[in-house]
């Protein structure tokens, strides 16, 4: 009979990122194929589901999960947003001319992943899934290859080069090493560059052992350490950013 657990397996299989296989998931992905726990996955139905009578009240009913109202924006925007992408789901399949802020406006399991789920735990599985996966491309793959487009390449001033992870903080750092230090430091040195994704990117630690700081708690440190000889003086640099204009009181 299908649970949660096995909802979480079949999205792994079916390349949804790990964000995408937890319990919420799950109970959306079987709230989309219309299935309680007393039912198999081979009755899985492709209907038409809203987010808060469609899912919420859904998983509510049958698999005693109660959501929160607020919660509602977190299924659109965690789960089935990356459904849709990832070709589990479709947006306004039965109404496609509805406007985005229809109250109507509903999702759906896909042809190609009911095709799939109704035959978990079948002889016909693993086929099923090559079959999936050659024709829909994987989100997890779609995700690394947009990660990869959109890093932030950094060269340092000794010629080395670095991608930090995408977003604007990792913009600032780039801008902190590249326009910060050859105008306020020149010739100063690297001594750490920190990413979101990786806290310790870049560490000159025979440079750090000599200056005789105690680092050893990565979460403690600045997003950038320069070092200038000449003066002696240590730059800590927090890259932060901000939205919005710049008024008087900020």
């Amino acid at each position: 009979m299908a649970s949660i657990r096995e909802a979480r397996e079949i999205l792994d299989a079916l390349g949804m990122p790990s964000a995408q296989r937890n319990e919420m998931s799950g109970l959306t992905l079987l709230a989309l194929c219309g299935l309680t726990q007393d039912t198999p996955w081979s009755d899985a139905t492709r209907r038409r589901c809203t987010i808060t009578k469609g899912i919420m009240e859904y998983v509510r009913l049958h698999y005693d999960k109660d959501y929160a109202a607020n919660t509602r924006e977190t299924f659109r925007r965690h789960v089935l947003h990356q459904f849709c992408h990832g070709r589990i789901a479709d947006y306004n399949p039965f109404d496609p001319g509805l406007p985005t802020n229809s109250p109507k406006a509903h999702y759906a399991i896909t042809e190609a992943a009911l095709s799939v789920v109704t035959k978990f735990q079948t002889p016909q599985w693993e086929n099923a899934i090559a079959n999936f996966r050659r024709v829909e491309r994987l989100l997890i793959d779609l995700y690394s290859q947009h990660r990869k487009h959109h890093l932030v390449s950094v060269k340092l001033p000794n010629g080395i080069e670095f991608e930090l992870s995408p977003g604007e903080h990792n913009r600032v750092q780039k801008a902190v090493v590249e326009e910060f230090a050859p105008r306020f430091c020149p010739g100063a040195t690297l001594l750490y560059l920190g990413d979101t994704a990786k806290k310790n990117l870049y560490q000159d630690a025979e440079g750090i052992a000599r200056l005789g700081l105690p680092i050893n708690d990565h979460d403690k440190l600045p997003d950038v350490l320069l070092y200038d000889s000449d003066r002696n003086w240590l730059f800590l640099v927090e890259a932060v950013t901000s939205h919005g204009p710049m008024s008087p009181s900020r």
